[in-house]
């Protein structure tokens, strides 16, 4: 608990000094960029010569725009509301160098990102557009390091940030959540969300009931990729996932050696990441290919699918895997 505090501590002392310097941003909020559709209109005379209709055409009626609980406005307090047909769940992997997927991306009804992945200078592969970025608590000093691309060009952008209670408890004593809400009055347009305390532990049990692995007791960390593949089961109906590998492909001894992050081309060797993390018993870590695991089960019966590199999980007879509703 005390090491958790530090940590917490010491990302809000950077973010305190951070916000001073936040008063003299300049934000867009030039249009609200929201895509509408438009309804054909009816020609002035019919192919047949004879007059157009008088009658108004009915308009179908729109239908509600699911809320989805757990995830609460800083500002407002109020539940996230938000649906997406297909999404394309862009992660951060050096798989995606070179990929040129960028156009197929921004096709998506929505685009997901995880903490501080950028897209400018990127763009022919990861695409441009963001419609959801879930951010770690840990993450936020570096979000707001890049503020001038993740936060000001942001008036469309939902942030969905996670992290334990003693950084987000809102008695006045969760330093990460009171620095939200300090960005959110800076920067009012932002619609900046928390994952709450039930949904967290809803989390961990959805983590336990998956795999039979405590996460406290295993000392282990569910990852930023664990939280939005969750969140994007309960918010997309199709989920395109770029750049995620199969479980066993770190295994082979044949697989390529690239970056853990696209936009650290000299960083560390992503496989190297997912098994030191897989195989260590001490201290914090996250369980990479068990959560990858996981997800390949989850495809299995839900309308999820892999790119870059192309792959489906292997069928298994007799099997059924669970779906992760509600998470």
């Amino acid at each position: 608990m005390k090491m958790k505090i530090r940590v917490c501590q010491g990302v809000s002392g950077i973010i305190l000094v951070t916000m001073v310097t936040s008063f003299m941003l300049v934000y867009n909020n030039s249009g609200s960029g929201d895509r509408s559709s438009s309804s054909s209109s009816l020609s002035s005379q019919r192919l047949d010569g004879s007059a157009p209709s008088t009658k108004k055409p009915e308009r179908p009626q729109r239908l509600p725009t699911p809320t989805l609980e757990g995830y609460t406005g800083v500002m407002d307090h109020k539940p996230l509301k938000m649906h997406c047909r297909t999404c394309a769940l862009v992660t951060s992997s050096g798989q995606l160098t070179g990929s040129r997927r960028g156009e197929e991306i921004d096709s998506s009804d929505c685009v997901i990102r995880m903490n501080d992945a950028p897209s400018i200078s990127y763009q022919q592969d990861v695409g441009r557009r963001t419609s959801l970025r879930v951010v770690a608590h840990s993450s936020l000093q570096r979000v707001l390091r890049s503020r001038q691309e993740l936060l000001n060009a942001s008036q469309n952008t939902v942030f969905i940030f996670w992290g334990p209670s003693s950084c987000m408890r809102r008695d006045g004593k969760g330093h990460v959540y009171n620095n939200l809400r300090l960005l959110n009055q800076l920067l009012p347009t932002l619609q900046v969300y928390i994952i709450s305390r039930i949904k967290m532990l809803k989390f961990d049990e959805l983590f336990k009931n998956e795999t039979g692995i405590d996460r406290k007791r295993s000392n282990s960390w569910l990852s930023t990729g664990w939280f939005t593949m969750a969140i994007a089961v309960e918010l997309c109906d199709r989920i395109n996932v770029y750049g995620m590998v199969p479980p066993d492909f770190c295994r082979s001894s044949s697989h390529p050696s690239l970056p853990y992050h696209y936009y650290e081309p000299s960083g560390p060797d992503e496989c190297s990441m997912y098994l030191s993390h897989e195989r260590s018993r001490r201290g914090s870590h996250h369980r990479f290919i068990t959560e990858k695991a996981v997800f390949a089960n989850w495809a299995r019966t839900l309308d999820i699918h892999f790119h870059q590199p192309d792959w489906k999980p292997a069928a298994v007879n007799g099997s059924h895997a669970p779906v992760p509703a509600g998470s």
